[in-house]
């Protein structure tokens, strides 16, 4: 947990750094309303609540904020819209109707394998505009890339950036777009490149610790950046690692057969084969990507099963 303070963002903003199964979570405390920048991920739900009411006492979460709607960033929504009755929630507009639907295939969440509780929600983040949290104004922006519905949080008074997965210390999110043929590389740059106009003296990434050298970050970026232009097949490898990295996470252990069947129903993993490894099974696909995480240290196997480390 990072005190606002002491990280020179804004004293009524509480980082709550989460572990990669999770996204950061965001608090800030105003006069007259609290709100949380992302949730974190269904499995954590508990431990969400627990940190929120940890700083809040008997005070209630007034607002959630979604910058996106990936799982790991909006699974702990539903838990705390039970746990907080009256508790509004705003999400980007670009999937406001599936989620009035409840279409989980259209917010990925059955494609990629993963767990997010329905929620609903009362407003939408549009770019452009503010909103104001802990009592101060915010600047939305569109931050299209890993997400095409993704939006960032700017503060320009202490000029504070909430990125999301648009931008971390060492890299940024998986530009998951590209990996069904929709080019979304070139939207990643644009995004690097609002960052940098934007000018931000420190970073709240959804990943990771609060950074202040967001030049360097930059940098960083930027390089991964033409390195997945030159080799779009590593790129679709490593999303297939750490969408089975993330079920590891999630499980722990799982049995061989419970395995093999996770990997034949998530839809998201053969349609990254189908385009990138035509060539291959998706088995042996799946099973030489789990090689190479049990090379790196990521994950243990024998008779019994596959287990995270």
């Amino acid at each position: 947990m990072s005190d606002g303070a002491a990280a020179g963002l804004p004293a009524n903003l509480v980082v709550f750094e989460r572990g990669w199964l999770s996204s950061n979570n965001i608090l800030l405390i105003g006069a007259d309303e609290t709100a949380l920048v992302d949730t974190g991920y269904a499995t954590h739900a508990d431990q969400t609540l627990a940190l929120v009411e940890s700083s809040l006492g008997i005070r209630p979460l007034d607002r959630i904020v979604n910058t996106h709607l990936h799982s790991d960033h909006c699974g702990g929504n539903a838990a705390l819209q039970q746990r907080y009755p009256a508790l509004l929630t705003d999400i980007p507009p670009g999937e406001a109707a599936l989620v009035e639907q409840w279409d989980e295939r259209g917010l990925s969440f059955l494609a990629t394998g993963q767990t997010c509780p329905r929620f609903r929600f009362t407003g939408l983040l549009q770019p452009g505009t503010e909103c104001v949290l802990g009592g101060s104004p915010w600047q939305v922006h569109g931050a299209p890339g890993h997400d095409p519905h993704s939006v960032i949080l700017f503060d320009p008074a202490s000029r504070t950036l909430i990125s999301a997965d648009a931008l971390w210390e060492s890299g940024f999110g998986i530009a998951f777009p590209e990996l069904a043929g929709e080019p979304s590389f070139g939207d990643l740059a644009a995004t690097l490149d609002r960052i940098e106009m934007l000018g931000p003296l420190q970073v709240i990434p959804g990943h990771g610790r609060v950074f202040n050298e967001v030049g360097s970050a930059l940098t960083t970026a930027r390089r991964r950046l033409e390195g997945l232009q030159r080799d779009p097949v590593k790129h679709a490898r490593h999303a297939i690692k750490v969408l089975m990295k993330f079920k590891l996470l999630e499980v722990q252990s799982i049995a061989l057969d419970d395995w093999k069947a996770w990997i034949r129903s998530t839809p998201y993993l053969d349609a990254i084969r189908s385009r990138f490894f035509a060539d291959a099974e998706l088995e042996q696909l799946a099973g030489d990507v789990l090689h190479e995480l049990i090379v790196a240290g990521a994950a243990e196997m024998d008779s019994s099963g596959i287990r995270n480390t």
